[in-house]
């Protein structure tokens, strides 16, 4: 009975403390409860507040991506301005370079000019001189005149004299004998001093029957015809001089003497004559003779006279190795002024200026490379073609200045040894000619003329067609042309063009092509420093005896065509190995 009891009694003191833990956790879990919903509250207060300042945050985001975009903007304007402004200041250097060196020429013309104005002084004064001189020959002329009308009365009075003379005497004397030219004159009315004679005639009266012609000198006997224009005389206004004479060289400089010799006078005034007068000032203080030039170097031209252009160097060059040999060249008597107008003839005016600044002559036209031509700017190959034909032409007429034809031959069919002589202007009249006047201005500037058209292979009628721009759509007049073009350039050349077009590897000549310079490659190097570059073999028209000849017209041969396209380098390599083959195995046989 004691174990139940203590067991019962054990599980209801059980339950009342359970009783009593429930009711104290569920007072605690109350105040957790109210503790948890302030710190809810509180959280849901604390979230607001962070979702404002979220909301803050990203408007201030937006705001900010806005301010990045507008900045990148600006640096990218900043950025093209900037380049801008290094494009400007790169032009600007090249004007401040282009103006000091404009600015030195001018110094070295202002030099020059001091020069010039002092001799312009002393030439006014002998201008002033003569002046005086003219009107004391004119007061001398007037008086002259004066005394010689009054001679002409006196001499009218003294021949109605000697007429009514001549009648009395030949009345009462019949066998009365008188000059036969005086009696011509007196018979005719004119002046006996008009009478022209070795002596003039006077008559007096040796006996009262014979009249007797003496030997005194009287009046000169003057020319009939000195009032009438004759040909071969002075002329009132000459031309341009085109060509240099020795009457233009200074007349204190003998040129007997040896070039070494020269005084600095004599060298700067030749330097003057010769087209690089603004070297003369430096040329001044540098030079005491001519043995200063001709044992100086390049890099002396270009370090002591300040020529800085390598064509103004080869001019130099050129004349001083001239003096040298003593050689005489008759391209040397054509100056600057007649190549520019010989590029007028040849249909290249577009480089006068530049051929006129390098002060291009007759013997720089011989000696001419292809590197000077790019140089003097001129890089089409059609160009350099015209320009090689026509020194061909120079050549073969011995640098003739007036062997091109400036006027069309009224022959309507010319041979092709009358056909390579002919300017752009004889070409675009033998258009006119064939009915295409409409097409013929289209060749100004383009470089064609009777040497290209018959000394060129690559030269044809589809060549003639695209510079004149005659559409592939008009088949007449392309045929109208290519049979024009047959007939002017004759049946041997044409049959020489057309074997030339059907070859393996031919390259048709174009409009377009131009010309690029000689690329240096790693074979060439180790020669550049054991032997000098030979540069006969880059002239653009080399001097070669052993020319061909075809319709009567002396043709270059294949070496003159080196440079300008690729097949022909290869077909003068071959022609030039065949040649010393040759030669080897003549010895031998």
């Amino acid at each position: 009975t004691f174990k139940p009891i203590t067991v019962f009694a054990h599980i209801t003191h059980i339950r009342h403390n359970t009783n009593e833990s429930y009711q104290e956790r569920l007072s605690r879990l109350e105040g957790d409860k109210e503790s948890l919903i302030l710190q809810v509250s509180v959280l849901t207060d604390q979230v607001e507040a962070q979702g404002v300042k979220i909301s803050d945050l990203e408007s201030s985001l937006m705001e900010h991506r806005h301010k990045l975009n507008s900045t990148e903007e600006m640096l990218q304007q900043e950025l093209l301005h900037r380049a801008s402004l290094e494009n400007q200041k790169l032009s600007l250097m090249g004007e401040v370079s282009y103006l000091k060196l404009k600015l030195a020429d001018m110094e070295g013309k202002q030099g020059h000019g001091g020069e010039r104005q002092h001799k312009a002084e002393g030439l006014l004064k002998e201008l002033r001189i003569l002046k005086d001189k003219v009107e004391h020959l004119e007061d001398q002329k007037l008086q002259y005149e004066k005394k010689l009308k009054a001679t002409k009365v006196k001499e009218s009075s003294a021949l109605c004299a000697v007429w009514t003379l001549h009648y009395t005497i030949t009345s009462q004397i019949p066998p009365l004998t008188v000059h036969s030219a005086f009696l011509k004159a007196v018979q005719s009315d004119v002046p006996a001093k008009l009478i022209t004679g070795s002596v003039s005639s006077h008559i007096i009266f040796s006996s009262p029957h014979r009249l007797r012609r003496t030997q005194s000198g009287g009046l000169p006997a003057t020319d009939p015809d000195s009032g009438q224009f004759r040909r071969g005389g002075l002329r009132a206004t000459a031309g341009p001089r085109l060509t240099r004479t020795p009457e233009s060289f200074d007349s204190a400089r003998d040129m007997n003497i040896p070039f070494s010799q020269w005084t600095k006078e004599q060298v700067c005034g030749w330097l003057e004559d010769y087209g690089l007068g603004q070297y003369v000032s430096l040329s001044r203080q540098w030079v005491e003779n001519g043995q200063t030039l001709l044992s100086a170097t390049p890099q002396d031209f270009e370090k002591e006279m300040g020529l800085k252009n390598p064509l103004h160097r080869k001019k130099l060059q050129l004349a001083l190795r001239a003096f040298t040999t003593k050689a005489i060249e008759k391209s040397s008597e054509l100056d600057h002024i007649w190549v520019t107008r010989w590029l007028d003839d040849i249909g290249l005016p577009q480089y006068k200026d530049q051929f006129h600044e390098a002060r291009i002559d007759g013997r720089m036209i011989q000696y001419l490379t292809v590197n000077d031509l790019l140089t003097l700017k001129v890089t089409s190959q059609l160009h350099h073609l015209s320009i090689k034909c026509a020194i061909h032409v120079l050549h073969a007429n011995k640098f003739n200045p007036n062997c091109l034809r400036r006027r069309p031959v009224e022959e309507k069919h010319p041979p092709p040894s009358e056909v390579v002589q002919w300017s752009n202007h004889c070409v675009m009249e033998w258009l006119r000619a064939v009915d295409l006047a409409e097409y013929a201005p289209n060749l100004r500037g383009s470089g064609v003329h009777g040497g290209l058209i018959i000394l060129e292979p690559r030269f044809s009628s589809e060549t003639l067609a695209l510079l004149l721009n005659i559409p592939p759509q008009k088949t007449l007049l392309r045929r109208h042309l290519a049979t024009a073009f047959s007939a002017l350039v004759g049946l041997q050349a044409m049959q020489e063009k057309r074997e030339y077009g059907n070859a393996t590897g031919h390259v048709p000549l174009t409009t377009t092509a131009k010309v690029k310079p000689k690329k240096l490659g790693f074979t060439q190097f180790s020669h550049l420093r054991k032997r000098k570059p030979d540069e006969s073999a880059d002239y653009i028209c080399p001097i070669d005896s052993g020319a061909l000849t075809v319709n009567g017209v002396s043709r270059l041969p294949s070496s003159a065509q080196r440079g300008l396209s690729p097949r022909l380098d290869r077909q003068a390599e071959r022609e030039e190995q065949v040649g010393i083959k040759a030669q080897t195995n003549g010895p031998k046989q």
